[in-house]
């Protein structure tokens, strides 16, 4: 009956979400109510000490990194950084690699912090504009988006400030750059097996006679309007123009580079941590710096950002200023919140009795702890449709276990987390997943139509999650 109970609130949430409704409310109304079913008299002493309390502590810890991640994307939109970076990427690789230069498009902004959600806004026009050009079958943009901004550089690149990856940070006392051979092997992996998918499904619609608006020919765009992007085929020869595409690329480059930079600093900074006991403030303890290197080089990176960006093009980005800044913000907060609340949802989740049946389950059928961290975050972020919540849940429940097999195993704490990161990456995006969702609106297209191609996006990422484990398990790379 445990067990059933956690199905139930499990499967009601995923029902909510895939419906639309936010999971800010409903969240916490699913977990109260597998606590009611469990013992009526728990449901209040849950609900404060559990579910607030760890909804409460990933704001804490990340939601500067919504905040600070969601004010860059908009500003390299604003600024008009992710024009002259389409512009550049298409001079590279021609208009008839259209899926290509969206892929690499999306990769580029989401490995430089953009959110992933303000990506699919960003490329969208881009995108409608290239596939129409070549007569590409409109339905295969969501699974090209989704490549490049929900696969490798959510989670599996090494040094990517994505959530995804910088939760990890704070229960293996790592940093972002964590197995960087087997990330980059992971990677190449989904982007190959990615294009190699998605070329086919091309060709095969060219055969078929199927083009932009089907095979009729007949449609209308939809969403967004690609029809306002000017992009030129040509290679400009404007000295000054070729000079602001570089440009462009410098508040990305600076993001990664001072990542890094940070990474090695701060340690340096605070060599025995920060203990606010010298201050006379007693109260507010001792900051552990294993568990926040990684969000605070996040933030500081991002910031370094935000003010290359400003700088990128002033006059352009102080028009409409505020409406964007406070638009970003929004998107932020519903991101963060979303996230918090999936995360508390968990928290109550693992405090139950059922939740003991599944770990143990999972424990007993997959004794190696590389192999049970991806099937748990996996199978967790496939039911509530989210890779930071499913993640959140797993290690919540049982990061301290992980910690534990792995010293028992001899396993570096950074494959664990490259491991669990990108499992979390996997079957999060199922059809109720929020960035789905959102993809799939702006793009104004339905599931029936685009969510195919997205799924295979979504298998060629969980089979390399264990391709990663494989290969370390034959060679030992880290």
């Amino acid at each position: 009956m445990d067990l059933v109970i956690i199905i139930l609130a499990l499967g009601l949430l995923m029902l909510i979400a895939y419906r639309g409704f936010s999971v800010i409310l409903f969240a916490p109304l699913c977990a109260l109510l597998a606590v009611i079913l469990t013992e009526p008299s728990y449901a209040l002493p849950f609900f404060s000490n559990i579910f607030m309390e760890k909804m409460v502590g990933f704001i804490k810890n990340y939601f500067p990194v919504f905040l600070l991640g969601a004010v860059f994307g908009k500003l390299v939109e604003m600024s008009g950084i992710a024009e002259s970076i389409a512009k550049t990427i298409i001079n590279l690789v021609g208009r008839k690699r259209a899926i290509l230069a969206i892929v690499l498009m999306c990769a580029i902004l989401t490995y430089s912090g953009v959110s992933l959600f303000v990506v699919a806004f960003a490329v969208y026009p881009f995108a409608a504009n290239l596939f129409r050009e070549a007569n590409i079958p409109k339905r295969l943009i969501p699974g090209t988006i989704a490549l490049g901004a929900l696969s490798f550089t959510m989670d599996a690149m090494p040094g990517t400030p994505q959530i995804q990856n910088v939760i990890p940070t704070s229960f293996f006392k790592t940093d972002i750059y964590a197995a960087p051979i087997l990330g980059i092997i992971g990677s190449l992996f989904v982007l190959c097996l990615g294009l190699l998918y998605l070329e086919r499904r091309r060709k095969k619609a060219q055969i078929a006679g199927e083009g932009y608006f089907g095979f009729d020919g007949a449609g209308e765009e939809t969403a967004v309007t690609a029809e306002t992007v000017n992009m030129s085929a040509a290679p400009s020869t404007n000295s000054a123009s070729i000079g602001r595409q570089v440009l462009a690329f410098v508040p990305l480059i600076l993001v990664g580079v001072a990542n890094k930079f940070f990474t090695m600093s701060i340690p340096k900074w605070y060599p025995e941590g920060f203990d606010f006991s010298k201050l006379g403030l007693e109260a507010f303890g001792k900051v552990d710096l294993a568990t926040v290197t990684g969000i605070w080089s996040v933030e500081l990176a991002l910031v370094l950002g935000i003010l290359t960006a400003l700088a990128y093009d002033w006059k352009r980005v102080t028009t409409g200023f505020q409406q964007g800044i406070n638009a970003s913000i929004g998107g932020a907060l519903l991101a963060a919140m979303n996230t918090g609340s999936e995360y508390g949802f968990g928290g109550v989740i693992a405090s139950l009795p059922g939740f003991a049946t599944v770990r143990d389950s999972i424990s007993h059928t997959f004794t190696n702890p590389l192999i049970n961290g991806a099937v748990t975050t996996n199978v967790l972020a496939g039911i509530t449709g989210s890779a930071s919540g499913g993640m959140g849940i797993a290690l919540s429940a049982m990061g301290d276990k992980y910690i534990q097999a792995i010293t028992q195993y001899n396993i570096p704490p950074e494959v664990m987390h490259r491991v669990v990161a990108m499992a979390s990456g996997g079957m999060d995006s199922l059809p109720h997943n929020g960035a789905v969702i959102t993809l799939l609106a702006v793009t104004g297209l339905t599931h029936k139509q685009a969510y195919g191609d997205i799924f295979a996006v979504t298998i060629f990422k969980t089979l390399a999650c264990f391709f990663v484990i494989l290969v370390y398990s034959l060679t030992g790379l880290v």
